[in-house]
Parts: C-alpha cells; sequence; structure tokens
C-alpha cells in the first residue's frame, strides 16, 4: 500500500452479513435455533431493516447452514492437519493423540472471538436437530473426524463393536457437553473461574474421556450383551 493510500475497507454488504452471523451465532447458542426469531437476530445485529437476513441468506435455515459448515470447515482443516503430521511421523499412533486431536481444535476455536459461540450453537444443533445438522455437513467437512473415529476402532478392537459403537457416541455427547461449558463460562467472566484456571484440567478431562472409551466391559454389561446377540 502506497503512503497516503488509504486502507481497504470490506464493502457494507460484507459487514453486514458478517454482523448478523456474530449475531446469530450467539443468541442460537444461548437459545436454541428454535428459540431464536429472524427479528431478534436483525436487531442483535445492529441492523434496521428487518429484511436484511433474508436479503443476505435467504432463510434463517440458511444461516444455520453457513454458520455450522464454516466451523466445521476450521475444525476439519485443524484436524486433517494435525492427523497428517503424526502419522507422517511413522510413529504409531495412541488412543491419546486422537482423543488431543478431537478435542483441543475445539478448545482453541472458543478461544477465538471470530468463534464466539459456536461451540455451544453446533453441540445443540447435533443433539437437537441431528437432520439439519448431517444435511448441512453433507458428509464433506468432517473427514478428520471420520478419520479419528476409524483410528479408535482400529486401537480398541478388543472391545466388542456393539458396545464400541456405543461408547463412542458417548463421547460425543460428554465431549460436546464439557466443551460448551467451557465455552459459556469463557463468554460470561473475564477471568477463568478456578475449575478452568488449573494447569492439569485440560490434561484431567482428557484422561475421563479416554476411559469413557478404553475402560474393560464389566460382566454384567457383557453378560447383557451375549444374551441379546443370542
Amino acid at each position: 500500500m502506497s503512503r497516503g493510500q488509504p486502507p481497504a475497507t470490506r464493502p457494507h454488504g460484507d459487514l453486514t452479513k458478517d454482523q448478523i452471523k456474530a449475531a446469530a451465532q450467539i443468541l442460537f447458542a444461548r437459545h436454541g435455533i428454535d428459540g431464536v426469531t429472524v427479528q431478534q437476530i436483525v436487531q442483535a445485529a445492529g441492523q434496521r431493516n428487518k429484511a436484511a437476513l433474508q436479503y443476505h441468506f435467504g432463510s434463517k435455515e440458511e444461516l444455520i447452514r453457513q454458520l455450522l459448515v464454516a466451523g466445521a470447515k476450521t475444525l476439519d482443516d485443524r484436524r486433517n492437519l494435525l492427523l497428517d503430521a503424526i502419522e507422517q511421523t511413522g510413529k504409531p499412533v495412541t488412543v491419546r493423540d486422537i482423543l488431543r486431536i478431537l478435542v483441543l481444535p475445539v478448545l482453541e476455536l472458543a478461544n477465538e472471538e471470530r468463534w464466539k459461540g459456536y461451540v455451544q450453537f453446533s453441540s445443540n444443533l447435533q443433539m437437537s436437530h441431528r437432520e439439519i445438522f448431517r444435511s448441512a455437513l453433507n458428509n464433506r467437512w468432517n473427514s478428520g473426524y471420520v478419520r479419528c473415529f476409524n483410528h479408535l476402532k482400529k486401537l480398541l478392537n478388543r472391545i466388542p463393536p456393539a458396545l464400541l459403537e456405543q461408547r463412542l457416541s458417548i463421547f460425543v455427547i460428554y465431549g460436546n457437553a464439557i466443551t460448551s461449558v467451557r465455552e459459556f463460562e469463557l463468554s460470561m467472566h473475564k477471568q477463568p473461574s478456578r475449575f478452568w484456571s488449573k494447569s492439569f484440567t485440560i490434561d484431567n478431562i482428557l484422561d475421563t474421556l479416554e476411559a469413557t472409551i478404553t475402560c474393560s466391559p464389566s460382566v454384567a454389561t457383557l453378560t447383557e450383551l451375549r444374551r441379546l446377540e443370542d
């Protein structure tokens, strides 16, 4: 840029679109997509024209899709990058390696202002509107996620498939819940709470997640599994 030349500015339409996205992401995080109206989003974005959302996105559903895909693509790129790096070392991949790749990018995302509310929004959507969640991603922005789960299935093949499949679902529910709580607390307090400020907290959480999917099945669980299979 030459001396005296004014800095480049974003087109007004792009700025309005970003303001709507940021406002919607936070509102969806706090109230769920069913608890937020188009008018509330437009007002929170500081827009006077009630048709602003429809003009830029066409519909509330398309806004939800774009929000979800934007964050999912960022997470997917990061996970694939980390997976590529660890696989290229030639060293054995561990369960702990994979859990870090699944969880840490989500924690990193929640630290950025641009993604404020995304973790809660996407977690709520996955639990409450699974079809919207799946159709928006369309098996396109979750390749890193799928690679991670394929690693886990190979590493944990000693666990009966039916139990492992359920454990991985439990892991997702638990992981979504704990990362959503962390994001909420970060949004409510300027300083980390006593829980999150401890240096061992993240590793301790990873310990519990690892235990969830790796612990040996109990006699009671195996007995019931065999009864159902018979």
